[in-house]
């Protein structure tokens, strides 16, 4: 068992946590299964975290600042407003290899929110997912990019919904579903409906 420095050993334990959990759910993993999984023994497993809760609770707000972090680092590039929204429609991390894991863990703690710490990890999460998704709408609205007769906060949350939606449909397996005979995508119609015109001519840039 080779020896790694306690950051780098944390995140490996949550890269297999996170495999563990998206295979056979929270409630059914044990803490045994997380350390063969890693790779390490139970002891070194609880000098990371105290309990397969604390665990959970960690990969919870992991994927958070993961999903953020993606968004951060595919909107440095665009300075437009429009642009940064149309970017950010497209990236759905409960459907990327990066981020499918993650979310399916997040979509576990759905039978998990009467823990509260759980609960409090989700509630944070969400609403700092919701904040960012806000404070872009607002750029857009003010370079008026994106019509105000509904606020930024409730359009955030329209997308956050349609969001875990498809990526929930996504997760099943579904298929076909988010596109038509034609080949148009939910996401062409969200980005038509938020950014009008303005999607298309930048498209065609």
């Amino acid at each position: 068992m080779s020896r790694l420095p306690a950051a780098q050993r944390k995140e490996q334990l949550l890269d297999r946590a996170s495999e563990l959990f998206a295979r056979h759910g929270y409630a059914r993993a044990t803490t045994a299964e997380l350390a063969k999984a890693a790779g390490v023994t139970e002891p070194i497993l609880y000098r990371h975290f105290d309990s397969k809760r604390d665990l959970f609770v960690a990969l919870i707000e992991r994927a958070g600042r993961r999903t953020i972090s993606m968004w951060e680092k595919h909107l440095a590039s665009s300075g437009d407003p429009a642009d940064r929204l149309k970017r950010l429609l497209g990236d759905n991390p409960m459907v990327t290899p990066d981020g499918r894991h993650d979310y399916l863990v997040l979509l576990q703690a759905i039978t998990e929110v009467d823990d509260e710490a759980i609960h409090a990890a989700i509630n944070t999460t969400f609403h700092n997912l919701h904040q960012f998704l806000k404070k872009e709408l607002e750029r857009a609205q003010s370079d008026h990019k994106v019509a105000t007769r509904f606020s930024a906060e409730l359009i955030a949350w329209l997308l956050i919904h349609i969001g875990l939606g498809y990526g929930s449909l996504s997760a099943l397996k579904i298929e076909g579903q988010g596109v038509d005979a034609s080949g148009t995508h939910v996401q062409d119609v969200l980005t038509r409906l938020l950014i009008g015109k303005a999607a298309d001519r930048k498209g065609e840039e």
